[in-house]
């Protein structure tokens, strides 16, 4: 399996290495709307896939590795001959012209910042803390493995619902939103300035009911709360994924917590 290049607050790693899910047998094209660090795509590396998300310095990083992973790997060596706290925030408050550049800059950031954590301020502007992760790249480390998985994949920055709405039969739609629930009463960590709406987590039940309804094969992540519970209640399938929380700077802080997973036609 393709390792994630991403440190991704919220990613699937521990979902895409356990067997909680089963692919199915006769699966036509992978859909993800919702990419992030992308650990499910890389476990099932699907002959063709339609992969999205709202996040353009995101999107851009993956069409770079698609299409220019050694250029990535040239910038990516300076930034670590280069890296130190004071280099880190120099980079960070930086607005690079270039798209190479930018990814680069965006992949950089994400290995060396406090938890891999994404988050902006109501500027837009990047503002995590620095980490302390010293290594930026990998002795021999190419991406070109995952540049090989990527160029299979129609990669898009759009909203969630455009990506769901082209899913037909025997598609498999994978999807991990934001952990929205009604009232927020979560503590959910708002890492964006714009926050995955109750309003928003009604459209994608809606989305996802339709693109059942046509036959693809559905997988979704949820927060395991009784509001969610109650939105898909009749309409997808749920049972409760146990796992150990890695938000907790401690590791000994770590307890167990559950997610929600929802299916269909699965």
């Amino acid at each position: 399996m393709t390792e994630p290049f991403l440190k991704w607050a919220g990613g699937k790693r521990w979902l895409a290495s356990s067997d909680e899910i089963s692919m199915p047998s006769n699966m036509g094209k992978y859909i993800e709307p919702f990419l992030g660090g992308g650990a499910m795509f890389f476990r099932t590396n699907p002959s063709s896939a339609r992969l999205s998300d709202v996040n353009r310095d995101l999107i851009d990083l993956y069409e770079v590795i698609r299409d220019s992973p050694a250029d990535l790997v040239t910038l990516m060596e300076l930034h670590q001959s280069a890296h130190n706290d004071e280099y880190y925030y120099s980079v960070r408050d930086k607005d690079l012209g270039d798209k190479i550049s930018r990814a680069a800059r965006f992949l950089y950031l994400n290995r060396t910042c406090w938890n891999g954590l994404y988050r902006v301020n109501l500027s837009g502007k990047f503002n995590v803390p620095r980490g302390t992760k010293q290594i930026v790249i990998s002795a021999g480390e190419d991406f070109l493995e995952a540049s090989e998985s990527l160029k299979k994949a129609e990669i898009a920055c759009c909203d969630f619902e455009d990506t769901i709405n082209l899913a037909q039969s025997n598609d498999f739609v994978f999807v991990d939103p934001p952990y929205t629930v009604k009232h927020n009463l979560n503590g959910f960590v708002k890492y964006n300035e714009k926050l995955f709406s109750w309003d928003d987590q009604i459209r994608l039940r809606d989305a996802l009911v339709r693109a059942s309804g046509r036959g693809a094969f559905i997988a979704m992540t949820n927060a395991d709360h009784e509001s969610v519970r109650e939105l898909y209640e009749g309409k997808l399938k749920y049972r409760p994924l146990t796992r150990t929380s890695v938000l907790a700077a401690n590791a000994s802080k770590r307890g167990k917590t559950t997610e929600a997973l929802f299916t269909g036609n699965l």
